[in-house]
């Protein structure tokens, strides 16, 4: 078993042995098991970071074995600069949501702790996996355990949610089923993706995967116009549903776009670029507009995280080494940034029992050190220089520029709308006099609460200080990303 290996299945053995365990009266054991398998989880991965090799864009830490003889399906795991930033935010935003639900969560603990690892387990498969069918198994079992979390323990309206979600996205994934068949038969009986990147394909079966694939993976990004079930599910989702969602979730569909669409299709994602630009802009613009409006906190953050994802889109598809590597950025960034937003909600809601923006109003009067928490996750929700949100958007916008300044121009309104939107819920929520008797009566966040916001918070500072390790990482990927899809596939 290789350290691939071990970071998918230890948390997903983890969450195996509490789902065994049973009971709410060993509710404590479990919470402690919990912890310490998400931590033994991200501590596997850490060897990853000292074993990797900077400078080329091969793959690394590879398994391969037979899986399903008779169709040549391989159980084929590997990591390159693109994805190997995945792997360890999947384990470290785990450790974050398990702190997270220590004292919020008094029923069916061991199920939703077992939930949440098995979970961190199947999308670090989803990054790793190098055979077609086995990232569609991972891919699609994703859905199981955030249905049941969503389902479970979301809130008034959880079902119609759950339903949503699971409808949505896997409905989203039928098409790219065919897909990989299509791909199955066109080399010859084989699933592994590096031969599907050499495969010289027509212009109509380049059109036909591209948007074959665009159905999973754009719904699950989301984009702008299948984003409509993101807003429905953050709001009844858990808060720990809600940051894994946003933080982790969201980068499947991203992730598909590098793996799969652009590399496989690469005339046909660059034929059809300009309404994937068209759309990330439309989602830049339009929903921080609609996020302006909101007055629910998490349907704010959720329609902030429809826009930031748009600047991810966006940069894959202007086709130029800033804009490229920029998204990656930006989708590590928003890991960090969003989850923190979303548990910062979590603190509030537990408390008052409302994401109302109303509800609230001069906390920093009750609560100063988790105001300032929330400050700073705000300002890196709105981009500020020297915090992770800043690094990805600028690369992005440099990147636009380079290739169109109109182009440059739109992306960087989102710096404006994200600043309006974020810092107008934060004044109303935070500052001014004490606007009622539940504000009035809060008391600020304890140890738990202040070592899982100042984790994020140091995530947030390091990236936005010092990018140079995340983007040392994936340079040598990112142009050798670009050399190929420039190349025509057109047989």
């Amino acid at each position: 078993m290789g350290l691939l290996s071990l970071a998918i299945w230890t948390p997903i053995f983890f969450g195996v042995v509490l789902l065994a365990l049973g009971r709410d009266e060993q509710a404590r054991a479990v919470r402690w098991i919990a912890l310490i398998g998400s931590i033994v989880s991200l501590l596997v991965t850490l060897p990853l970071y000292g074993g990797f090799k900077l400078g080329t864009s091969e793959m690394q830490f590879v398994e391969r074995s037979p899986w399903i003889d008779r169709f040549n399906v391989y159980y084929h795991l590997g990591i390159d600069g693109i994805s190997f930033w995945f792997v360890l935010l999947t384990a470290f935003i785990t450790v974050v949501v398990i702190i997270s639900a220590w004292e919020v969560i008094t029923e069916r603990v061991n199920q939703y702790m077992a939930a949440f690892l098995i979970l961190s387990g199947l999308m670090i498969g989803v990054f790793c996996a190098l055979d077609g069918i086995l990232f569609y198994t991972f891919f699609e079992a994703t859905l199981i355990p955030m249905y049941l979390i969503i389902g479970i323990w979301g809130g008034p309206n959880k079902i119609y949610a759950a339903f949503k979600f699971f409808l949505y996205t896997l409905l989203g994934s039928l098409l790219m089923l065919v897909a990989l068949v299509f791909l199955y038969t066109k080399s010859g009986g084989s699933f592994d993706v590096a031969t599907w990147h050499r495969l010289p394909l027509g212009a109509t079966a380049q059109t036909f995967l591209f948007f074959a694939f665009f159905s999973a993976f754009a719904v699950k990004v989301p984009m702008w116009p299948v984003h409509t079930w993101l807003p429905d599910v953050h709001v009844e989702a858990p808060t720990g549903g809600s940051a894994v969602l946003a933080a982790i979730m969201l980068k499947l569909g991203a992730y598909g776009f590098l793996r799969f669409s652009m590399p496989i299709a690469p005339d046909a994602a660059r034929e059809w670029a300009w309404l994937m630009i068209a759309l990330s802009l439309i989602a830049v613009i339009y929903v921080g507009l609609v996020a302006l409006v909101q007055q629910d906190m998490k349907k704010l953050v959720a329609y902030s995280s429809v826009a930031h994802m748009g600047f991810v889109t966006l940069g894959f598809f202007i086709f130029n080494d800033l804009g490229v590597a920029g998204g990656i950025v930006q989708m590590i960034a928003h890991g960090f940034v969003s989850g923190a937003m979303f548990l910062c909600i979590g603190v509030l809601y537990d408390r008052v029992h409302s994401r109302e923006i109303a509800s609230y109003g001069g906390v920093v009067n009750t609560m100063p050190n988790f105001a300032a928490f929330a400050l700073l996750f705000a300002m890196a929700n709105c981009g500020l220089p020297a915090t992770a949100g800043f690094v990805g958007e600028w690369m992005v916008i440099l990147g636009a520029v380079k290739a169109n300044f109109w182009l440059g121009f739109g992306a960087s309104t989102a710096l404006i709308f994200g600043a309006a939107y974020t810092l107008w819920m934060y004044k109303r929520v935070y500052l001014g006099p004490i606007a009622n008797e539940d504000v009035r009566q809060l008391k600020d966040i304890n140890a738990r609460e202040f070592l899982m916001l100042g984790l994020l918070a140091v995530a947030v500072l390091y990236m936005g200080i010092h990018p140079k390790p995340f983007t040392d990482v994936m340079n040598a990927s990112v142009a050798d990303f670009l050399k190929h899809v420039a190349v025509s596939k057109l047989n």
